[in-house]
Order: C-alpha cells, then structure tokens, then sequence
C-alpha cells in the first residue's frame, strides 16, 4: 500500500513547474513512509512514497519493463500477481523482481488497457507508456483505493489524496455548492464530485487514458445486477450456495494473508469480523496468535466492556474462541474532541461518519504490532446486512396497496411528529427517490432551511443513474447495487483507506474480493435477506464456527456515543466552534437555523447527526477552504496528539 502523484501536460513542449512534483509526493509521505521514488520525462512526472509489503528489498517505485518503455507507480495490491506473473513468464517477459507491481507493466505489455481484467485485487495505478506518451490512470473495481484528478486547460493532475493535488500553483481551493448540498444530505459527497469544486474522483471500474491532449475514460467493469435476486431457492440451492460462499471467502481470504510483514484482523464482535477472523484461524489450521483489535468508549456507565455504546464482550468471546492475541483501546471524548483537526486534514474532504475517528485510534494501536489489517467491509453491501433493507422493501409492499401512496402522502403534511412525517414522506415516494443508502444527514426541509435553497438536483441525478443501471433487478438488489456504487466507494472504503493509511496501515478487505462479489449480486433474495435477518447465507456458513451469541446477535457497526459527548463534555466546543462569527458555518449557512439546531441538541432532540456533519464541516474548511490552508495548517493544529501517550 503506497500513495501515487503526478502531472502529464498536453503539449510535448511544455515542462513540469520545479518543485511541485516533489511537494505533491511529500505531502501523502504517511501513504509510504518506507521510500520515494520519481519519474520525470519532458512533459510527464510520477511520484510514489512506498509502504513496503511485498518484495521489501526489489520492489522499489516508479517501476520499468524489460527495456525501460513502460513505467508504473502503484498503490494496493495485485493478489494474484504470482498467478499473472507465471503466465507471462511462460510468453516471455523477463521479471527482475517478485514485486506484484512488476505485473502491471508486463501485462500491460501483453494486453494493453485490457490489463485491469486480469487483475485481481485493490489498486491506483499510473502508466506511461514512453513510446507513444500515453498515460494510462486505472481504479479497482470497487473502489478499495481511491484517485482523484485535476484538469485544466494545460494539463492533468492526479494523485492519491487531495491535499496532494492542492500542492500544485494551479488548483484552486473553491467549495462546490452542489457538493455542499450533496454533503448536508448524506454526510459524504456521492459521485464524482468533492467538495472542491474542480477534483474529481476517477470512478470505480474505471480507467483514463491521457494521450496527444486528449482524455478519455471508460468502465472496464460493473457489479452483475440482474434479475437473478427474484428467483426461489430451495433448501437444496441453500447448501450449494454456502458451499460455493465459503471457498469462495477462504480463497479471498487466503489471498489477502500474503505479505512479508505482519498482520492481523479488526475485530468488532460482530459476525463480519468474526467470520475473518475464523477463516484465518483456519487457513493457519488452528493455529492461535492471530493479532486483533478492538475500540470501545468512555462513558459515563461505570461497566465500560458492557455498556451500549461498547463491543468488547463480544469480541473477547470471539478473540478467545480462536486464540487470538487480543488488543484493546478505550476512546475518550476528550481524545475525540482534540484529534477533529488532524481528521479534517488526513480526510482531504468532508465525511460526516463519527465512526471515522475510532477507526483511525484502532490503526495507530495497530501499527505498533502489524503492518497489514483484515476487516469486514463489505459484508453487509453484497448480502443485505442493514436493517433499512427489510424497512425498504416493507414500503415496497405498502405501496402496492391501491391508494397507500396517496395517503402516505398526505400524512406527510399532517400527522404526527417530525420523525412520522419524514417515513410517510419516504413511503411515498419509489423506491429510485426514497432510497438514498445506509447514511442520512439533515432531512429536506432543514436544509433547505440551512442554506436558504432547495435544489437537491445533483444528487436526484448520482442515484437516478445508479438505479437506472439496476432497472432489471428485485427491489432488493437495486438497494445494494446503489449502496455498492455510492456509500461503499465514497464514504465507508473511503474512510477506512484514509483512516488506516494515516498510521502507515494497509488495510485488506476479503468479502470485497470482486469474484465473491459477482457470486453474491447474483445470489436469489432468500440468500441474503429473509424476513429482517440479512446476511443468511454467511450466518449458515458460520453455524457451529462462531459462538450462537455472535451468530446472532443485532449488528452494531461503531457505535460512537456522539450523543452523549456532544450534549455532555463537549457542549460548549460545540456552540463555541459553530457559533463563532468568524465561522465558516455562519458564512454558508442561515445562523438562526444553526442556533435552533445547536440549541435543539442541548434540549434533548437528536441533532448529533446533524451537528457532527457541521463540525466536520467547519474543520476541513480551515484546513483547506483558504489560501493560506495545507500542510502548514496541519503542522499548527496537529503539533500534539493527546491520546498518543496512552497508545
């Protein structure tokens, strides 16, 4: 795992600025801590900072084939580059190292473009090709690793985090408002789109190519998404699904444990984890030792391993049901408050997931054992894990019901508290305008109210197009197909790229291996959701592995006590940082709202939700809305980690 930069200019005869290539590879130096490496040619610049994984001794980058004509700078990990290696080995491409990267320039060699199919794993990657000065950008298929670009009138920039691209002279700090608005909805900005107005996100399953001033881009893959999902299936069809899941997980797995340095798993308790966790303990044929982590929280409960807002019970049972060597970090309110800024700064953009912060103190407590981490991403996308599912598709029914839509529509203006008026809204509405995925933020109304405007067209227009790809799939299906394109790359894969790179972590995630993905979009309903149980089938494969008390119990995800701290411990940060007339929230938003929903909060009403996509808000705008923002603002505001002495 690494961080990648560059700049290609679209005439020959134009040069790279002096110094901003090797500015915009300083800045992601976390990414890679072990090495650098440049590549510069007339019109075209590679940086690459390495976190050695694989290969430590040759596999230094910018890499090069047989003679020199192609190079590549990489971020991820090609798990089947031994695979690919033989073969073309076997056509005659001579390798000088046993690098995974060293496969991407022969196979591009072999196949050209085409190379991305063959590949197997999560990757960014950049190749020029010397001959014909031509760039090629490529993403993996579900976006596990991400690449943003700039382009104007003289050229292309792009790189693995913003703060990169913001190094060089001609990129300029400006807020998207349509982003802005897509933000407050969701807590993320979908698409695309970031928050600057001008960087944009190569998409998952995508690649670009850069050659004689033109820039093309084109999908080289897309999650299956059909009919299939409607289809019955027998008790017979069950057991042969979960015969077929569970070689197809121990071979992610086992894919994802190749590494020259050590590793270990994030273990919440839950059954995703847990199920990595198992799978490991299996390939190692029952050996224990395998590190795992945990983080739980401060409050005001005096049982802290068994209140709410902590999992440590459940993943000490799992921990111990397999021998783990278990580790532990109990997250503080006050450590939450004081690392906002340095989150702001390693996020590049706005994401309004408090989970963000308690993933990132369980990478540092990592990476003082470990290098590589596994974790349960995914599960919940590809099998129907959220509780919202069942919710959804029971609006579904209702809507069948001759003049159910009607009604819920008028009892949207006139019944109940806010909250009943927002379900009978959504009831209202098809399935292609209600579901906007797994994570809201403010409701309609306040934010038109906040910012004094309802548009909301740019986001009708992401999901519009994701379900209009799904048009032939179950209800279902299409939920998860929009979560998989949308929440997956842009909010939950993007903070925990972020989160666990900021500790120099690579962070590996078997359920999202692309095989066992197609496997599962093409897995009937019964499969995956059956009544408000989700993800069946892994449940059955686990039966007799995991502990019943772990099988089943209600998932949790992070369960960050952001109520409690903001109306508790954190009150006054909160009024204070919002409030402020020099705030960036006063300057974009109505006042008297942001007062009404500060002072709601600290009332009784749940605004956390709302109040922590805000605060997030105000810091990223500090950090890089100005310009005078960048590293040097990171240096000011992150010069002492509280929490770092009792890591």
């Amino acid at each position: 795992m690494c961080g990648i930069c560059g700049i290609v200019k679209f005439r020959r005869d134009d040069r790279l600025e002096p110094g901003v290539l090797e500015a915009m590879t300083n800045v992601i130096s976390h990414r890679g801590p072990d090495d650098c490496g440049y590549f510069r040619e007339g019109e075209v610049g590679l940086g690459h900072r390495r976190l050695s994984i694989i290969d430590l001794e040759c596999g230094r980058q910018p890499m090069f084939n047989e003679d020199d004509t192609v190079v590549v700078v990489f971020n991820g990990e090609i798990y089947n580059f031994a695979e690919i290696t033989a073969d073309l080995r076997a056509r005659g491409h001579v390798f000088k190292t046993h690098s995974d990267t060293e496969a991407i320039v022969h196979a591009y060699e072999e196949y050209g473009d085409e190379c991305v199919s063959h590949f197997r794993g999560m990757f960014a990657f950049a190749l020029w090709d010397r001959v014909y000065r031509r760039l090629l950008l490529a993403r993996d298929r579900l976006g596990i690793k991400p690449l943003y670009y700039y382009r104007d009138a003289r050229g292309l920039a792009f790189s693995s985090e913003i703060k990169s691209l913001l190094e060089h002279p001609e990129v300029p700090r400006e807020v998207d408002p349509a982003a802005l608005e897509m933000y407050l909805a969701l807590r993320y900005v979908p698409g695309r789109r970031t928050m600057f107005r001008d960087i944009v996100k190569l998409q998952p399953g995508h690649v670009m190519t850069v050659e004689n001033g033109r820039v093309q881009t084109r999908q080289y893959w897309d999650i299956p998404c059909g009919d299939a999902g409607s289809a019955p299936a027998s008790p017979r069809d069950l057991s042969r699904y979960r015969e077929e899941f569970s070689t197809l997980l121990t071979e992610s797995v086992r894919l994802r444990m190749i590494a020259d340095v050590p590793l270990g798993v994030f273990l919440s308790g839950g059954i995703d984890s847990s199920a990595i966790l198992a799978t490991m303990s299996k390939l190692r044929d029952g050996e224990g030792g395998i590190k795992t982590f945990s983080i739980g929280y401060e409050t005001p409960d005096a049982n802290q391993a068994d209140n709410e807002h902590n999992e440590f019970a459940y993943a000490r049972q799992a921990a111990n049901a397999f021998h783990a060597d278990h580790h532990e970090f109990t997250l503080g309110a006050l450590d939450f408050r004081d690392f906002i800024p340095k989150l702001a700064w390693h996020l590049d953009e706005p994401l309004g997931d408090p989970s963000c912060i308690p993933l990132y103190f369980i990478s540092r407590l990592a990476r003082q054992h470990i290098t590589v981490v596994l974790s349960g991403e995914g599960a919940d996308e590809i099998l129907g894990g959220y509780a919202i599912y069942p919710k959804m598709l029971a609006m579904e029914r209702m809507r069948r019901i001759p003049g159910a839509a009607m009604l819920a529509r008028w009892g949207s203006r006139n019944l109940g508290d806010a909250r009943t008026q927002d379900i009978l809204r959504m009831a209202a509405l098809p399935l292609e305008k209600r579901y906007r995925g797994v994570s809201r933020g403010f409701r309609p109304e306040l934010q038109a109210r906040l910012l004094g405007r309802d548009d909301g067209r740019a986001l009708d227009q992401v999901f519009s197009d994701v379900f209009n790809n799904a048009a032939a799939a179950s209800p279902l299906d299409r939920m998860l197909y929009a979560d998989g394109k949308v929440w997956l790359p842009d909010d939950l894969l993007l903070k925990a790229d972020k989160m666990t790179m900021a500790n120099s972590l690579e962070l590996r995630v078997p359920f999202l291996d692309h095989k066992l993905v197609e496997f599962a979009a093409r897995l009937p309903q019964r499969a995956k959701l059956s009544g408000n149980t989700g993800k069946v089938l892994l449940r059955k494969t686990m039966e007799g592995v995991l502990p019943d008390s772990i099988l089943n119990r209600t998932k949790k995800g992070f369960p960050v006590p952001t109520m409690d701290w903001l109306r508790g411990p954190l009150r006054g940060y909160t009024r204070e940082t919002l409030l402020a007339s020099d705030s960036a929230c006063q300057r974009y938003f109505d006042p008297r709202v942001l007062e009404e929903v500060v002072g709601e909060h600290e009332g009784g009403a749940p605004r956390q939700q709302e109040l922590w996509t805000l605060l997030v808000f105000e810091h990223w705008h500090r950090a890089f809305a100005t310009a005078s923002a960048g590293a040097k603002t990171f240096a000011a505001v992150c010069s002492f980690d509280h929490a770092s002495e009792r890591l």
